[in-house]
């Protein structure tokens, strides 16, 4: 039996498989420092795993980062997540996830609006955060996989990410 409420989230014009991924900059943080990036220069490398995720802390954020760790993506695709919280906010989490990735900080969830994955928090105005989302793309940021919560809590089919991560080596 499930013990939280499930709610369903309202329909989203998000991206998708063959659209190109909307570059954007924003502070990267990392274990030991941050600074401006953006997913062009990430791309630029190769394949990325994009993953936006609610505020850190939240119960999403810490099932899908514990998740992806434990199932390795992130050490076969560089993994790199996006949500509300601030730098500071990032290192700890990422300190406390023993996750080995980065996470852009995007307070004003003006990433999350140029992919389609923000949603008013608990239907508050001006409160706005990021859904669960993971976006692949390759090195031209060609959206190669989409997935995108249509309720909250929803977790992404790990195995189909997997074989999307696995189509891309």
């Amino acid at each position: 039996m499930v013990d939280f409420e499930v709610t369903d989230l309202p329909e989203t014009d998000h991206v998708e498989a063959g659209d190109e991924a909307p570059d954007f900059t924003r502070p990267l943080v990392g274990a030991e420092y941050w600074e401006d990036a953006s997913l062009a220069d990430l791309a630029a490398e190769g394949p990325v795993l994009l993953v936006f995720h609610p505020m850190d802390g939240a119960f999403p954020a810490i099932y899908v980062w514990n998740e992806l760790r434990d199932r390795g993506l992130p050490d076969r695709v560089p993994t790199v997540g996006c949500s509300i919280s601030t730098p500071y906010e990032h290192r700890d989490f990422l300190a406390a996830r023993g996750v080995d990735a980065r996470l852009f900080s995007d307070p004003d969830a003006g990433v999350a609006a140029a992919y389609g994955v923000e949603h008013d928090l608990d239907g508050m105005a001006g409160v706005t955060e990021h859904r669960l989302a993971t976006v692949l793309v390759d090195g031209d940021r060609t959206v190669r996989y989409a997935w995108v919560a249509s309720q909250q809590p929803d977790f992404p089919d790990y195995d189909a990410l997997a074989a999307a991560v696995d189509d891309l080596a």
